[in-house]
């Protein structure tokens, strides 16, 4: 069986967690433990980021090469289109979810958390030892998480905002960004919107939690519908419940 290596809340392993459910592949997830997991996982993959996919002995790191593996080993159904104009739509709009997309995000998402110490606590990996998650959730002092939040500026907000209103326009429920039909850049767009306002599959407690000022923006209500719909449309393979690595 496949084997994901992961951190729960990372944008990227969604990212390829929905490819799998979009190829109808069961997987194990293992949950890689910050510090001794990512030693492991070094040994493993010859890198310490998440995700890896181990498919028997072929060891894949990066959720756009997982995409590119998982395309030619299971090809039906296709989300990387043959056409070569369509298909350089596809790769250039997962590589801008990716990037610049994913950065926003990310920036998005440090700054809500730093006022917010239940999201800090769930976004961080389920194994993370307790004394480091102590020390994130609540031990650091508020003027450190104040400047850290500080450190957003404002431009690249509103560039994020603007990009989401944007996408919204493109994508009303039951659309696709390339096409007429679901392709890897709807997937890797979806999964950074996970972090915005997330899913019910996040889980208690960040299930319909989100970063203030977007997750609940009128005018992005039909952008997060069109991602609901789409994890709808997708369900969701049964996977083994998630395990800690162990040393070999």
């Amino acid at each position: 069986m496949l084997e994901l290596h992961q951190f729960r809340h990372s944008s990227f392993c969604e990212k390829v967690r929905l490819i799998l459910a979009a190829k109808g592949l069961e997987y194990r997830v293992i949950e890689v433990t910050p510090g001794l997991g990512q030693l492991e996982l070094f040994r493993l993959s010859g890198q310490r980021q998440v995700p890896v996919l181990v498919d028997g002995a072929e060891v894949i790191a990066d959720s756009s090469s997982i995409a590119q593996y998982l395309e030619r080993q299971v090809p039906t159904p296709p989300l990387i289109p043959e056409d070569p104009a369509e298909r350089a739509r596809v790769l250039l709009l997962e590589d801008w979810a990716d990037t610049a997309l994913a950065s926003g995000v990310r920036q998005a998402l440090l700054q809500a958390a730093s006022s917010d110490s239940v999201l800090r606590g769930a976004l961080l990996p389920e194994a993370t030892p307790a004394v480091l998650r102590s020390l994130v959730v609540g031990a650091l002092p508020t003027d450190l998480l104040a400047s850290l939040g500080d450190t957003i500026g404002q431009a690249e907000r509103r560039q994020l905002q603007a990009n989401l209103e944007q996408l919204a326009v493109l994508l009303a429920p039951g659309r696709f960004l390339v096409g007429d039909r679901l392709s890897l850049a709807d997937l890797a767009v979806a999964a950074q919107l996970s972090l915005l306002l997330f899913p019910a599959s996040s889980g208690a407690p960040l299930a319909g939690r989100g970063v203030p000022g977007l997750a609940d923006h009128p005018l992005l209500t039909s952008l997060f519908a069109w991602r609901d719909g789409l994890y709808l449309s997708l369900g969701r393979i049964a996977v083994s419940e998630p395990v800690s690595p162990t040393t070999p």
